[in-house]
C-alpha cells in the first residue's frame, strides 16, 4: 500500500488527521532529505528513505517499489500532495493495479495565506518561478496573463542560489499591469522554527530577498491593507 500524503507546512497543528493517519500506518516513509528531518521527530520510530532535491523520479521509484514488496510506504510532501508535489508522477509511474492512496495536505497558498490575513479572498492564480521543469517564456506568458486578469498571485519557489533575480523578474512581468503600490506579502518557514510573515507593495518586492522556503503573495487591484493584515474582499458589503 502507498500513502501519497500532503504533510502540511510542517507542524503538527498544520498537518490533516487523515495524512497523521497514514504516516501512523506507514511502515516506511520516503520523502526530501529535508522534509524526512522534520517527520522524524514526530515519527520517530519508522523506517526512512530519502533524496536529494531533483531525485523525485527515484523518491518515487523507489516508494513503489516498497510498496509492491508488500510494505506500508508513505510518500511525502510538503503542502499538498499534488499542488507542486510527486502525486502525478507517482500515479504516471505506478503498474497498474498499484494499491494508492492520496491524502491531502494544507498547499503554502493557504497556510501563508493565513499568516498574511485574507489574500485570497477572491479569485487566485499559482505560479512556480522554477524553471526546472517549466521554460521560463512560459512562466512569464502564465505570469503575464494572470496579473492581466487581475487575479491575486501566488508565487512559490520565488528564488534559489541559481535563479536569484527571478521574483525581481517575475515583477517587472506583474508591473505591466499592476500599481508599484499594489499590496504584497511574504510568508516565510510557515509553520517551523523561524516562521515570519510581512507586507509590503510590488516596489519593494522587487528588490526583496527570498529563499526556497518563502512563499510570496501580490494583491490584486482590490487587495488592501485592513487593521495589519493583508486583505482581498470578496464584495460581500455590496450584496
Amino acid at each position: 500500500m502507498l500513502y501519497i500524503v500532503g504533510f502540511g507546512p510542517g507542524d503538527v497543528g498544520g498537518m490533516t488527521l487523515a495524512a497523521r493517519e497514514a504516516l501512523n500506518r506507514s511502515e516506511v516513509i520516503v520523502g526530501y532529505t529535508a522534509y524526512v528531518g522534520l517527520m522524524r521527530g514526530l515519527f520517530p520510530e519508522k523506517e526512512y528513505l530519502a533524496t536529494p532535491m531533483r531525485g523525485e523520479r527515484e523518491r518515487v521509484l523507489a516508494a513503489l517499489g516498497l510498496a509492491a514488496e508488500g510494505k506500508t510506504v508513505s510518500l511525502i510532501s510538503g503542502g499538498d500532495c499534488a499542488v507542486y508535489g510527486l502525486a502525478g508522477l507517482a500515479l504516471e509511474l505506478a503498474p497498474k493495479g498499484a494499491e494508492i492512496e492520496l491524502v491531502p495536505g494544507v498547499t503554502a497558498a493557504l497556510s501563508g495565506g493565513a499568516l498574511l490575513g485574507a489574500p485570497l479572498g477572491h479569485d487566485f492564480a499559482a505560479v512556480s518561478l522554477s524553471d526546472l521543469l517549466t521554460p521560463w517564456e512560459k512562466i512569464e506568458k502564465r505570469l503575464d496573463c494572470a496579473a492581466a486578469g487581475d487575479f491575486v498571485i501566488v508565487l512559490y519557489n520565488p528564488s534559489s542560489k541559481k535563479r536569484a533575480d527571478y521574483l525581481a523578474r517575475a515583477c517587472e512581468v506583474i508591473l505591466r499591469h499592476r500599481s508599484p503600490d499594489t499590496v504584497c506579502g511574504i510568508a516565510r518557514n510557515i509553520g517551523r522554527d523561524g516562521e515570519e510573515a510581512r507586507t509590503l507593495t510590488l516596489s519593494e518586492l522587487k528588490a526583496a530577498s527570498v529563499d526556497m522556503f518563502t512563499t510570496v503573495f501580490v494583491g490584486s487591484g482590490e487587495t488592501k491593507m485592513i487593521n495589519g493584515k493583508m486583505v482581498t474582499p470578496r464584495g460581500y458589503k455590496n450584496v
